[in-house]
């Protein structure tokens, strides 16, 4: 038989749970008290001496009886009530050291540096009465180039592309155009400026003219006594004077004055006679005088530095003395510039006067055993090679 249960409230532990049995509340086999009220304990609180005062709210009382501390009232001012602001995470206290959480006011709280994610430019105050720049805009092409260009290629002037098609020289274009022998569409054209990207529809005496072949280059032993141009208002001879029958229109690749002989390059090609003749390309030419007078090796090599020659300045030369013959000097000379009788200009220059004056080799061609007068023709495979080595060196 089970003993009777024990009537009562159940025995409350304080804070932290039921206490250890042999502890200084342990309960002893006396019956407990019947409950009170609140304000019957509050009496006997009041009654019982300052330091005991409360001690039995822990274990008697039940837990909504306890006294609770007193609580932030509710109507206070917002002023005083802590703030609910989300801090920003530069302003948590991660980032904050702990005399920044503490001691500092927020103004003056270090924060970490932002992580800029995009680049801005430097701000540059702008001057009193200047005005705003203008927004970047695509330039305006020449009326003429925007209705020439029809996505083939850069549009060239009528008179550069029927030069290079063989069909006369770009002055002789220009007198044909005033003399209404050139048409486009049937249309007669009336000035040089016409601007277009091929030779389509392009008729010349009524003759359509039909695109550039492959460039071709020629040496010629040019010899002393003509003139390298296509006339002459004098009626002195010109190389073409000279040249054999069979050939196509050729074009000299700079010249060569009446009285100096050698090495004089031909070409069926305008584009490519004029990126030969440009200083800027630095295709070398060589030459072999032979002056009248007295001149040393080092007054030769002074002439790799260059020179100014009544106001016009001449680049580096490369010269060499070859050999005496009695007073006579034989020298060999070699320049990127080919300026107007430089050679000539440059030897009067050191009290020489030139009794002869002849070139040997323009860039990797050379005049060798060719007889005066003849012609050769250079290789395409060779022709190709040179061209390309040309764009190479120019970018």
């Amino acid at each position: 038989m089970s003993p009777p249960k024990k009537s009562g409230p159940p025995r409350r532990a304080g804070p932290g749970g039921p206490k250890r049995p042999g502890g200084p509340d342990r309960p002893t086999g006396k019956r407990p008290a019947a409950p009170t009220s609140r304000a019957t304990s509050l009496k006997a609180d009041d009654a019982r001496p300052r330091a005991d005062r409360g001690k039995g709210d822990r274990t008697e009382r039940p837990r909504a009886d306890r006294p609770r501390p007193d609580r932030a009232r509710v109507d206070a001012p917002r002023a005083e009530a802590p703030s609910r602001r989300r801090a920003a995470p530069q302003d948590s206290p991660a980032n904050l050291s702990e005399g920044d959480r503490t001691d500092r006011p927020r103004a003056e709280r270090s924060r970490p540096e932002r992580q800029r994610t995009e680049t801005r430019k430097p701000y540059s105050p702008r001057k009193p009465g200047a005005k705003k720049p203008a927004p970047a805009r695509p330039a305006n092409p020449h009326p003429a180039h925007a209705a020439a260009s029809d996505g083939k290629g850069e549009p060239q002037r009528i008179a550069k592309l029927l030069a290079r098609a063989g069909i006369a020289s770009r002055r002789e274009i220009e007198r044909m155009i005033e003399e209404g022998r050139i048409a486009k569409d049937g249309v007669l054209l009336d000035t040089p400026a016409t601007l277009l990207t091929s030779l389509h529809g392009v008729t010349v005496d009524g003759i359509a003219v039909a695109a550039p072949p492959p460039a071709r280059l020629f040496l010629f032993h040019k010899p002393v006594g003509c003139l390298t141009t296509e006339r002459d208002p004098a009626g002195r001879p010109t190389i073409y004077d000279r040249l054999p029958a069979g050939l196509p229109r050729l074009m000299p690749i700079g010249r060569l004055d009446m009285n100096t002989e050698g090495l004089l390059l031909l070409t069926t090609d305008g584009g490519f006679k004029r990126q030969m003749e440009l200083p800027s390309t630095g295709v070398p030419r060589t030459y072999r005088a032979r002056a009248f007078g007295e001149v040393s090796q080092q007054q030769l090599e002074d002439l790799f530095d260059g020179l100014e020659i009544d106001g016009i300045r001449y680049g580096q030369i490369e010269a060499n003395l070859e050999r005496r013959t009695g007073r006579n000097q034989w020298i060999e000379m070699s320049l990127t510039e080919g300026k107007n009788r430089e050679v000539r200009r440059v030897l009067e220059h050191l009290d020489l006067k030139v009794n002869r004056l002849i070139r040997t080799s323009y860039g990797p061609f050379h005049l060798g055993e060719l007889p005066v007068g003849a012609v050769e023709e250079v290789r395409q495979h060779d022709l190709i090679q040179f061209r390309n080595s040309l764009k190479a060196d120019t970018k």
